[in-house]
């Protein structure tokens, strides 16, 4: 099984981003779940979602508190939230930050990818200069980090589920997947995603 907790700011997508990328990952043969953790239900407050997926069917129930890895679409939430709480070692932490920014000291143990999200979503008109939407971005960026799903899957879920600017929300996400940086990749891992090892699905 393979877990993934999605940090946001309401407004920005982060629910539908874990929504739909679990319908990808169906698309593509997994069993998947997702569900949403909200705080305070307001505009820019930090919200939280979460996906899990497996080849066989999924059985537990519970929260989730050691994801394999972890989605940030703002980066101003490193300041306010503990986004690699029960990261596994090793893990991937894809984040939404402009290319050259400094990147916290706690984020060393896990491997990195960063993308302009903003920069994209902004590019493409989504959401307004200051508040822009970026989860399709983040979408994209994701299925090029793990090498799955498919762009193409992603590409249908956002064809299905999105009902406005849809083809600016497909040219953001097929951006961003072309874009996203794998700071693996710079010490010299491979540049072309990476292997999704799926661990057997715990039954309770």
């Amino acid at each position: 099984m393979m877990e993934v907790r999605f940090h946001g700011r309401g407004g920005q997508g982060t629910v539908v981003a874990s929504i739909l990328m679990a319908k990808a990952f169906f698309r593509a043969g997994y069993f998947v779940q997702s569900f949403p953790l909200f705080g305070v239900e307001r505009r820019g407050a930090p919200v939280e979602a979460y996906l899990r997926l497996d080849k066989t069917k999924i059985l537990i129930r519970t929260n989730l508190y050691a994801p394999d890895h972890v989605v940030v679409l703002d980066p101003s939430l490193v300041t306010a939230v503990d986004v690699t709480r029960g990261l596994k070692p090793g893990g991937w932490i894809l984040i939404n930050v402009p290319q050259g920014m400094d990147l916290p000291p706690s984020f060393a143990p896990f491997r990195v990818a960063t993308v302009d999200a903003t920069r994209i979503a902004q590019k493409h008109a989504l959401g307004t200069r200051t508040h822009p939407i970026v989860n399709t971005a983040m979408m994209g960026a994701f299925a090029r980090v793990l090498g799955e799903p498919p762009l193409e899957a992603v590409i249908h879920a956002i064809r299905e589920e999105i009902p406005v600017k849809l083809e600016n929300n497909i040219a953001a996400a097929r951006e961003a997947f072309e874009a996203v940086i794998l700071e693996g990749a710079r010490a010299g891992r491979a540049a072309h995603g990476v292997s999704l090892t799926i661990r057997p699905s715990t039954s309770v």
